[in-house]
């Protein structure tokens, strides 16, 4: 929708909203920014290693749509371990609008996970996850397999996942990153209410050959273009995801370091990607850069997903809080 400057223009569009009561009718200017952030997605995810319930209690539930707590997955008897609190946590978030999901996998998934999505042993990790969804009143599972674990049971697996999740008025989403983009099948891709684009990682601390920056602007562009237009995922499907971490090269740079403590220890590096440290060098997001990438997600996708809030600071530096700046200052 584009601004209308013509008073008739505005006129018409406003008058056939009131009379029809059609949302789509309206201009920019009707639309407040409480209503243009509720249909624009924030998901934040959130580590359940520590302690679940006071990590939940720290964070700003007013600048997030969507909080994942990662990870919940299954030991080697197929019992799903880190699911203390997640009810107390489920209440918490719905207590302020904000949806709450179990993410399963992660980059550090357990290396048995394969046998668990076939056979016995998948029918009974869905089971476990769906009675995880309604007993602890959450709203949906997401899938954050990567790597190996995009193998040939993929895909079925999301198809029966899904199935079941939906019986139940649960939604199913996931984490997916480009270097994978082979791996998933669209049948698979289609499972998903939506997916968040995992727009970061491009290099790190296991590529010490190749130091750079790890999450450049140019990738999340050429991220989005693939999964919208090679891809076909609708845009309101699709969310950007941003890192709240940098990662260090050389000297006696960092191996890996959360925005809290680049603001922390490198004070003057926050409106920039990198910060030299002793012959090594830190590269990250910066506050430019991420009000930049949440303007092209609003531009180009339907939201925006953060690895990971407890990486934030809580101050007037904060991610979180410049990212809901542009959100606020699009919808006015």
């Amino acid at each position: 929708m584009n601004n209308k400057n013509n008073t008739l223009k505005l006129f018409v569009p406003a008058l056939l909203c009131s009379l029809l009561f059609l949302p789509s009718a309206c201009s920019k200017r009707s639309i407040t920014a409480d209503s243009f952030k509720s249909t624009f997605l924030v998901i934040g995810y959130l580590p359940g290693r520590e302690n679940l319930l006071q990590s939940a209690n720290t964070i700003d539930y007013s600048k997030i749509t969507h909080l994942n707590i990662a990870f919940i997955n299954p030991d080697s008897a197929g019992n799903l371990k880190g699911t203390e609190n997640l009810k107390a946590v489920a209440a918490i978030a719905h207590s302020k609008n904000v949806k709450i999901m179990a993410s399963i996998g992660g980059g550090g998934a357990p290396k048995y996970y394969p046998s668990f999505l076939i056979g016995d042993k998948k029918a009974k990790l869905i089971t476990e996850l769906v009675n995880l969804a309604v007993e602890s009143n959450l709203d949906g599972i997401d899938v954050d397999l990567e790597g190996a674990l995009i193998d040939a049971n993929y895909e079925n697996f999301v198809i029966d996942l899904a199935a079941q999740l939906k019986q139940k008025n649960k939604m199913i989403t996931a984490a997916i990153a480009t270097v994978y983009k082979d791996q998933f099948t669209d049948k698979a891709l289609a499972q998903f209410d939506f997916v968040n684009i995992m727009s970061y990682d491009k290099t790190g601390p296991w590529n010490l050959a190749k130091p750079g920056p790890h999450a450049p602007y140019e990738m999340a562009v050429e991220d989005i273009e693939y999964w919208n237009k090679t891809r076909g995922i609708s845009k309101e499907k699709l969310s950007l995801g941003v890192p709240f971490y940098g990662y260090g090269f050389g000297g006696t740079a960092p191996e890996s370091i959360s925005w809290k403590n680049i603001l922390l220890n490198y004070p003057e590096a926050i409106q920039t990607d990198e910060f030299n440290v002793n012959s090594g060098t830190i590269y990250y997001n910066g506050i430019p850069t991420i009000r930049k990438k949440t303007t092209l997600a609003l531009d180009k996708t339907g939201g925006i997903m953060i690895w990971q809030l407890l990486q934030d600071d809580n101050g007037p530096q904060s991610l979180l809080g410049n990212i809901n700046y542009v959100i606020q200052s699009k919808g006015k």
